[in-house]
């Protein structure tokens, strides 16, 4: 896939998000990812000439499996996590029932839920594989994050039209990053 070895440097070479990285690693999921925000600023913010800033916002983990659907173990595993890493503000969302509040047919594993997220560019997740390399998971491809391409995926770009044009203006990301291409339908 065309960027991952940058986009594996970039969060290697990023002490804070390794820590994040790591402790998700701890938890010892089967499909356990961090994705949206923590990849799509790390790589934003350096492309922008930032540099390595803190992470702001929560640390989104998306993880799947069937078995474990009760919101209940989200909220354990936060708690988890946010009693050995207080400085995150974790957020623990098991995939396999977010169909549900989203409207969808049941998700099959988190990459096959990344496709119905908003934007290509936060379409993204990331983890500590079995060697501490960097795994990434990406159904939309890197280009629209490093090319700094701001695009709707395919389900937003139709009758959620207003919803991703809505996260566009909340989140500032034109004004946060002026580089930034605003990609319309």
């Amino acid at each position: 896939m065309k960027y991952q070895q940058t986009l594996q440097k970039f969060l290697s070479d990023d002490p804070l998000r390794m820590e994040a990285l790591k402790a998700l690693r701890a938890l010892t999921f089967s499909d356990g990812w961090i994705g949206a925000g923590f990849v799509r600023d790390a790589v934003w913010d350096r492309l922008h000439g930032y540099g390595q800033r803190a992470i702001t916002g929560d640390v989104d983990v998306v993880w799947y499996d069937s078995e474990r659907g009760n919101p209940a173990c989200d909220n354990d595993l936060e708690e988890r996590l946010s009693q050995q890493h207080p400085a995150f503000d974790w957020s623990v969302k098991n995939q396999a029932r977010m169909h549900q509040r989203n409207g969808h047919a049941p998700y099959l594993s988190t990459e096959n839920a990344l496709r119905y997220w908003p934007e290509t560019a936060t379409a993204v997740a990331v983890r500590l594989g079995d060697t501490h390399s960097v795994e990434v998971i990406a159904p939309y491809g890197l280009e629209d994050l490093f090319e700094l391409r701001l695009r709707p995926t395919p389900l937003f770009g139709e009758d959620k039209w207003p919803v991703f044009r809505q996260r566009v203006t909340a989140k500032r990301w034109l004004e946060r990053y002026p580089g930034l291409q605003l990609i319309t339908r």
